[in-house]
């Protein structure tokens, strides 16, 4: 298990401060010899009511519960209706393209003249975007809807009925589009860590070991945490890798444990809560004998599969970061620690195991396995065997580096209190609005609707970075309801603004945005099936630990 935790930490409730904004800032509680203003959040109409409850957890810690909108007459201009999946069509540029949410203006006419002709309300619908520091934005596609719906159940029975005519689609919110009128609601919690004052522990854990998943109430429980964030992007599905591995890089007590999408932002954290900051990391490492060197592929994964892309020359179909897709190679040699798992990857190719000595004590073929105590081990794919095998003989002493770099190519040393966990894209730099989707690999070519869905539409998210007097803020924001908007990633950047951080990057959201204290989510998870098992979590530990 990821640092061997004593004591269980309750938090201290002292009393909570109300504060309620209309159209005017928010005058909130402010540390010595600072005196910041806080604004109301930059979300819907300024004239929106803002109600704002600041609770103290422990020495150090508040939590401050954000309410925008909602308390007034239900907003009329929002309603449910039912998004359908455009097929390629006659006039498409590529009629054998599956079904999509965006597609070209002649296939959402196409599209909505047969629907129409079929007796249901169809409209087509432009989408714009906004520009980013990396992305030009503007139309995004063209999107076909069916209906104007009071609630979802009749949005769903107007799904069922375009299932029967052949169509697929989806019942949504209009709330959830992004538009800047909406008014509401939005729940938003928002964790400050004050470095002054606190002295607790910042601490990162991903449980017993890196490939399976918990949920972050029991990561939080299980280290007696005053409270907890879900933390950066892990595997999924089984196909993708080993479900719960991180999907960038992880840096745990100090030991790099998963290697970064290359030139991604890595969020970085200190036990004592000071000097956190957001950098972008890339990596390298080599299997070594005393004669001998090859280059390493990846740590702590499933060879041949690289989450969210951004490895090495090779990698199909990109060796740049790509979001959401599962690059392959063939042909790579990754090393395995103890914190992996029970056993290593089983499949084609060879296995160096090393003892605790890193002596090598066995060349398994086919590779899978256990691993000596203490020990570790290199696993190679394709071409890369018969360079594990010409370099590793049993009884060789072989050596196994890893160096990560921050953008400016300087050796990043992470000490036994620091860790990293991975992030993207980036929102706020030096106090200015710094949103980076395509540097991280939200921009799919070719795909406009991955891109309306993960950052132009409104979803559950979950923020971290640091501001100006050096507290670290930890933000999730609930979403996919009718009780909270959630927020697109340009809606997160302004958010994170708005809430005076001077460096901000996205953690993972959606299903995966939970917010705990004393063991349990104060937020609203949106998965159906309630908290969502994640690869790792942000804690904040009742007293400093001694490990």
């Amino acid at each position: 298990m990821k640092k061997r935790l004593c004591g269980a930490g309750a938090a201290l409730g002292v009393l909570g401060v109300l504060v309620t904004v209309g159209a005017q800032p928010a005058q909130a509680s402010s540390p010595p010899g600072t005196q910041p203003t806080r604004h109301a959040l930059p979300l819907g109409p300024a004239d929106l009511t803002e109600t704002r409850t600041v609770t103290t957890l422990q020495p150090g810690v508040t939590l401050t519960r954000i309410v925008r909108g909602g308390g007034e007459t239900t907003d009329r201009a929002l309603h449910w209706t039912v998004e359908v999946s455009i097929p390629g069509g006659d006039t498409s540029p590529d009629p054998d393209a599956p079904p999509t949410a965006l597609k070209d203006p002649a296939s959402a006419d196409e599209l909505t003249a047969e629907l129409k002709a079929r007796g249901f309300q169809a409209r087509a619908e432009k989408v714009t975007t906004p520009r980013t520091a990396d992305y030009a934005g503007g139309t995004l596609g063209w999107r076909v809807r069916v209906g104007t719906f009071d609630s979802q159940s009749a949005a769903t029975a107007e799904r069922t009925r375009l299932r029967a005519a052949g169509h697929t689609g989806s019942a949504v919110y209009t709330g959830w589009d992004g538009d800047a009128d909406a008014r509401g609601p939005w729940h938003v919690d928002v964790l400050t860590i004050d470095p002054r004052e606190f002295r607790g522990s910042l601490d990162a854990s991903y449980g017993p070991d890196l490939e399976n998943r918990e949920t972050t109430s029991d990561l939080s429980t299980r280290a007696g945490a005053t409270a907890a964030v879900n933390a950066g992007f892990f595997v999924l599905d089984p196909k993708a890798g080993a479900p719960g591995d991180p999907a960038g890089v992880g840096v745990y007590d100090g030991r790099l444990l998963s290697e970064p999408v290359n030139g991604r932002p890595g969020l970085v954290l200190h036990d004592n809560g000071r000097r956190t900051q957001v950098t972008r990391l890339t990596w390298r490492g080599r299997v070594s004998t005393g004669t001998a060197s090859l280059p390493l592929n990846g740590i702590n994964r499933v060879p041949g599969l690289i989450r969210n892309c951004g490895g090495t020359p090779g990698d199909a179909p990109t060796s740049l970061p790509l979001h959401d897709v599962t690059c392959t190679n063939p042909d790579e040699l990754v090393t395995f620690t103890s914190e992996y798992g029970d056993t290593t990857p089983p499949g084609d190719g060879v296995e160096a195991v090393l003892d605790a000595h890193d002596r090598v004590v066995e060349l398994r073929s086919p590779r899978g396995g256990t691993l000596p105590p203490g020990g570790s081990s290199v696993q190679a794919t394709g071409r890369r065997v018969a360079d594990l095998t010409a370099l590793a003989h049993t009884g060789d002493r072989l050596g196994i580096t890893t160096t990560l770099l921050d953008e400016r190519g300087r050796r990043v040393q992470p000490t036994p209190k620091t860790d990293i966990l991975n992030a993207g894209p980036e929102l706020v730099r030096d106090g200015r609005l710094h949103v980076t989707p395509a540097t991280d690999g939200m921009v799919h070519p070719d795909d406009p609707s991955w891109y309306y869905g993960w950052v132009h539409k409104r979803n559950p998210r979950t923020l971290a970075g640091v501001d100006a007097a050096g507290r670290t803020v930890l933000v999730t924001a609930d979403g996919r309801s009718t009780e909270s908007l959630g927020l697109s990633i340009v809606e997160s950047a302004e958010v994170a603004k708005s809430l005076g951080l001077r460096d901000a990057v996205n953690l993972d959201g959606g299903g995966s945005t939970t917010m705990v204290t004393d063991g349990a989510p104060i937020n609203d998870p949106s998965d159906a099936a309630g908290e969502r098992p994640v690869g790792d979590a942000l804690l904040v530990l009742p007293r400093r630990q001694h490990h």
